[in-house]
């Protein structure tokens, strides 16, 4: 038995070394005939988080200018806070505008619209523009990456660590696909990117009317049905990466590539995961969240007898195509009374296969109810009577 036993532990051991030194092909849908040209990738979809394919998902690896979805993302919650308009001027200092690497070509000390530098960020890569917006919303380039990496921890981004706004090399700054698939999901949440990220080409035009234009990065916004957005990135460490989404019908997919040999290469292995996961994958929504449902719910001892249900978010599977046909939605209403105020939870809506609970989501009252008072109890009496 003990020969037994330690052959088996070196059996285990074995296979972790091989994990190691050949890297992983993992996924909740493991199909061993998709494969990738670089180092690390990852396909998942953009509603749920489930991951279709994962090559290396958790690799420390540099990823170049992908480091700017963090930057964009501390952006766009500056903008829904209301600490930050499209219309605020921002001023590019001498530091901003002595970034090199992909450009706007700002202007030292001349103030740009925020949506001008966002949008230079978002279709041209600018890491000027990424300083400036930095400064401005921090106070230094430094205070701006703090808060990068707070973001990144809250996002469970264990693999990262942010040294500059850019994706310049850096010493010391790295993240994997897992994580940039993490914080791309977080950006596509704000409506405001995709205002900007499904621009192919446009004028940048700086205070003194000179002209800089600039083209998306991300071709496959051009030449991929349904994608419309993502952001790529490319140095000498790095090599080719590019983090893409894409939508059709209801499925939205996200897909991360780092390390491929080329931009050719890169552009490619995206298009064949995307291609893999809509012709095999689909996301099925039951119900979008916020709807009314035509039944109404008791209400004891309120002014009025019933409220209104609406659905508390979008109540949605994602899987193999056809493999959610056979499931039913039913509802649970909960013995409710007064006093309910609008938003308290009524009941459930249960999405169920051969009695298994696949999704659920709360049933909200859709305003308030107040409890009858002594006047209300009396006028119900003398109604009755």
């Amino acid at each position: 038995m003990k020969n037994k036993n330690t052959f088996v532990a070196i059996l285990i051991a074995f296979t972790i070394l091989l994990g190691g030194l050949f890297g992983s092909v993992s996924a909740a849908f493991a199909d061993e005939t998709v494969d990738c040209n670089a180092k690390a990738a990852l396909l998942m979809d953009g509603d749920t988080g489930k991951i279709v394919f994962e090559k290396n998902p958790t690799e420390r690896l540099q990823i170049a200018s992908m480091v700017k979805i963090m930057t964009l993302n501390i952006i766009f919650e500056e903008i829904e806070k209301g600490n930050l308009d499209y219309d605020t001027e921002i001023v590019a200092s001498e530091y901003a505008t002595g970034m090199g690497g992909s450009q706007a070509f700002l202007d030292t000390n001349c103030a740009y619209k925020a949506s001008e530098l966002i949008k230079s960020i978002i279709v041209g890569s600018a890491n000027d523009s990424c300083v400036a917006m930095a400064e401005h919303i921090a106070g230094s380039v430094p205070s701006f990456v703090a808060r990068m990496n707070d973001k990144a921890e809250k996002l469970g981004m264990n693999n990262t660590y942010f040294v500059n706004c850019t994706g310049l090399p850096a010493p010391n700054q790295y993240s994997c696909a897992e994580d940039v698939a993490a914080m791309t999901r977080e950006l596509i949440s704000h409506n405001g990117f995709f205002d900007f990220s499904k621009i192919w080409m446009f004028d940048f035009v700086h205070p003194s009317g000179r002209v800089t234009q600039l083209s998306n990065t991300n071709k496959l916004v051009r030449f991929y049905e349904g994608c419309d957005g993502g952001k790529t990135g490319f140095t000498s460490e790095a090599l080719s990466c590019l983090s893409a989404t894409a939508k059709r019908g209801d499925t939205r997919l996200l897909c991360v590539v780092i390390g491929a040999p080329d931009s050719k290469t890169r552009n490619a292995e995206v298009s064949k995961l995307f291609n893999y996961g809509f012709a095999n994958f689909e996301t099925k929504k039951f119900v979008q969240g916020g709807e009314h449902l035509q039944e109404r719910v008791n209400v004891s001892n309120g002014k009025q007898q019933d409220v209104g249900a609406i659905v508390g978010r979008d109540v949605v599977l994602f899987g193999k195509k056809g493999e959610y046909k056979d499931c039913v939605l039913e509802k649970e209403f909960y013995d409710c009374s007064a006093p309910l105020k609008a938003g308290d939870k009524i009941g459930e809506l249960k999405v169920v296969r051969n009695g298994e609970v696949l999704e659920s989501a709360d049933l909200l009252a859709d305003g308030d109810v107040e409890k009858k008072g002594y006047m209300d109890i009396v006028y119900d009496m003398v109604n009755k009577w």
